[in-house]
């Protein structure tokens, strides 16, 4: 298994998820198991590489790509980011109780997710 920091989840979201789920399924063959909250689905690791979850933005907005790091600690790999000139999005949350994310951008403003 790889060491930590290595990437474990990619996101696609945006407004109408039941297209995005359609395109990048049949594009590329991915199954999608949308048993998630709010019909969020979720392809398996060891068919895509990295899990990929693809879902609807909460706000209706146009949506974007994530990709998300496992980091040991959110909140060290945050303040590590504000030190290099980075921004803080989201501080460390969980969507579920089942996982931990936080959100940081780069000096340039790419956002990129942080999993612990």
């Amino acid at each position: 298994m790889a060491t930590e920091p290595r990437i474990i989840h990619v996101e696609i979201v945006g407004k109408d998820q039941t297209a995005l789920q359609s395109f990048w399924s049949s594009l590329f063959g991915w199954k999608l198991d949308t048993s998630s909250p709010g019909g969020y689905g979720m392809t398996n690791a060891t068919d895509t590489g990295v899990v990929v979850g693809i879902g609807g933005t909460q706000d209706g907005g146009p949506g974007w790509v994530t990709g998300y790091v496992r980091v040991e600690s959110i909140d060290a790999t945050l303040a590590r980011a504000v030190e290099l000139g980075g921004k803080v999005i989201a501080p460390r949350f969980s969507p579920d109780g089942s996982a931990y994310l936080g959100l940081v951008a780069d000096p340039e403003g790419h956002v990129f997710g942080l999993s612990e």
